[in-house]
């Protein structure tokens, strides 16, 4: 068979906030159970398919810091040996490892002072963890603007995942189903735009007739069907019933992706799994595109705003707050070198409360999570004004 015409990248999502995977084996035995299974369900499933099947898994840095905790890796060893699978992991070059904030946060709505760190820190911790650097970035929530392309290619990153909807080429019909080049303030990088219907089926569930049916639609539909199409589908990996199911073979990697990737195998469908990065190589992006401001679809919202985690008053004001400490930070380190090693490890304590009061879990959960945001804040505040205090003494 000669090489399909339609390139499919498929990606999965996978974080837990700060402390999340402790609160579930200590309150929910039966859903940390279902979660962390969908871990090691991943890499196992692409190992079974080494030579045909490609996956892209992003995660979070602190959930790789949870999957280190040794209590964690205790508790959990009833369900699943933690080290082997991040060792499975390190192993299975048809996994693509994909980047993230550290502390997954909603990168427009801190402070542009923040993200350099979240950048450097997610990609780091996933070379330490698995041997190799990310060369693709998901924007936790899918939330980008221009303004962040500098800082993602700074961090060493080759490219991004974008959700299709924003994307807006220059004076042509928006095609989705390619990469763009992006730039702002003299930085490229490039775009890969996410496919936003065909996501929404991975999330709840297909077949790979459908799949396939549905893919050779929208590219026959597309602006330019005869050539190379890439269609970027990408989910969480650990949310749904979907994906938590026990039962794998009614599942996602049962139901849909291991028939998929069989009927590959076999030349039956029109289709190949890929890798981003190797795609990039062979097709590389020829035009360029603007991303305008937005997320992914979550919950109700549409993604063309931040209603999700900044709509109601109290997460507006959360996010102020954040401003607010994270302003007072930058302003007490520049006094660094003035500080004893004592107040050095004081700014660095707050600092570490300030990224973390970040995770876009705090906002996401309307107001019902916002507290955990001031768990943050107000300790780190706390340090900001024992440390005034020391500079002003």
């Amino acid at each position: 068979m000669t090489q399909p015409l339609i390139s499919h990248a498929l990606g999965l999502h996978m974080h837990q906030p700060p402390g999340n995977l402790k609160l579930l084996i200590d309150h929910h035995e039966s859903d940390a159970e279902l979660i962390i299974r969908c871990y090691e369900r991943a890499v196992r499933y692409a190992q079974q398919f080494k030579d045909s099947g490609n996956i892209h898994v992003g995660f979070s840095g602190i959930l790789l810091e949870q999957f280190l905790d040794p209590e964690i890796i205790d508790r959990y060893r009833k369900f699943i040996d933690i080290p082997a699978m991040l060792e499975s992991y390190r192993t299975a070059h048809n996994v693509e490892l994909i980047g993230m904030g550290y502390y997954h946060p909603v990168f427009p709505l801190i402070p542009q002072e923040d993200w350099k760190e979240h950048l450097t820190r997610g990609r780091q911790i996933i070379e330490e963890v698995f041997g190799r650097a990310p060369k693709g970035f998901w924007p936790p929530e899918m939330a980008f603007c221009m303004e962040m392309i500098p800082a993602i290619a700074d961090a060493g990153y080759e490219y991004v995942i974008v959700d299709g909807v924003h994307v807006q080429p220059d004076n042509k019909p928006v095609d989705i189903y390619q990469p763009y080049q992006a730039t702002y303030e003299g930085s490229t990088i490039t775009i890969i735009p996410r496919e936003r219907d065909v996501s929404n089926a991975q999330e709840s569930g297909m077949d790979a007739i459908w799949f396939t049916q549905e893919v050779q639609h929208k590219v026959k539909s597309s602006p330019n069907p005869e050539q190379p199409r890439l269609v970027t589908t990408w989910s969480d990996g650990e949310n749904g019933g979907w994906f938590r199911q026990m039962s794998e073979e009614s599942a996602f990697y049962g139901h849909f992706w291991s028939p998929l990737i069989n009927k590959i195998k076999n030349g039956e469908v029109p289709i190949r799994s890929v890798s981003l990065s190797e795609y990039i190589k062979e097709h590389p992006p020829t035009e360029s595109a603007f991303v305008r401001t937005g997320a992914w679809n979550v919950g109700t919202t549409s993604g063309f705003d931040f209603s999700q985690w900044a709509g109601s008053e109290q997460q507006k004001e959360g996010a102020e707050t954040i401003r607010q400490v994270s302003q007072r930070y930058w302003q007490l380190s520049e006094s660094e070198a003035q500080l004893s090693e004592e107040d050095k490890k004081t700014l660095k304590d707050a600092r570490e409360l300030i990224l973390e009061g970040e995770t876009s879990c705090f906002l996401f959960w309307g107001d019902d999570w916002v507290p955990k945001l001031y768990e943050r804040t107000e300790p780190a505040l706390t340090l900001l004004n024992k440390l005034q205090g020391s500079l002003n003494s």
